[in-house]
């Protein structure tokens, strides 16, 4: 989730992180970022500190005594040490301050996002498949395919959670904006096209979905 006021540099967020596969939702005052981030399930928060409504200080203090730890990611115009202070103490995990590089912000949003499986895991490998994440590339028996954005963010959710049974519910919120027009067959047609790249992703009739 990206809770940025400015809606130009929110979009510019949205659309670039979206092709690097990531699935963005968009909030654009302190308060809607609070309401989507104690109700939904996210990765990692990239959190504006000025923001209308409720800052990005109290935004975050408040999603930490709801005891949610989702890595907080606090983007901000102002680069003072006391500014960085406060919002590292309200509970954020990093600080970047504005103007950025948006190299360096995938980087830290890498980095956040490994530091909860505590191993750098830069190669998701189960069975024939092959991903690196750095380079976005994913071999199937050892031979590079070519796959979209949506098909590669729907298989490193696999990758992530391989052995495990996955319902479409799961896949829906991990994968796709919450605002996101989803059909009810919409996960079966993208696991039927990684089905086709050979890529073994059992159906678990009732319950989801399995790659084993």
């Amino acid at each position: 989730m990206v809770v940025e006021d400015e809606h130009h540099i929110a979009q510019a967020l949205k659309k670039g992180l979206e092709q690097e596969a990531y699935a963005v939702d968009l909030a654009f005052d302190g308060v809607a970022g609070y309401d989507l981030g104690s109700t939904e399930e996210y990765d990692i928060i990239l959190l504006d500190l000025m923001l209308p409504k409720m800052d990005g200080s109290e935004v975050c203090a408040n999603l930490r005594k709801e005891g949610i730890q989702t890595p907080i990611l606090m983007l901000t115009a102002k680069d003072q040490i006391i500014d960085k202070v406060e919002g590292l103490d309200a509970g954020a995990d990093d600080y970047l301050a504005k103007p950025f590089a948006f190299d360096e912000l995938l980087a830290r949003i890498r980095a956040l996002l490994r530091r909860p499986r505590e191993v750098a895991d830069t190669i998701l490998a189960v069975g024939n498949v092959v991903m690196d994440v750095r380079k976005k590339e994913v071999k199937v028996d050892n031979r590079r395919i070519m796959i979209s954005a949506k098909e590669y963010a729907l298989l490193e959710y696999f990758l992530r959670h391989a052995n495990q049974i996955v319902s479409k519910q799961q896949l829906i919120e991990h994968v796709w904006d919450y605002d996101a027009d989803i059909l009810p067959n919409t996960v079966e047609v993208y696991v039927k096209k990684l089905r086709e790249k050979d890529i073994q992703i059992q159906t678990i009739r009732g319950f989801g979905y399995r790659l084993e």
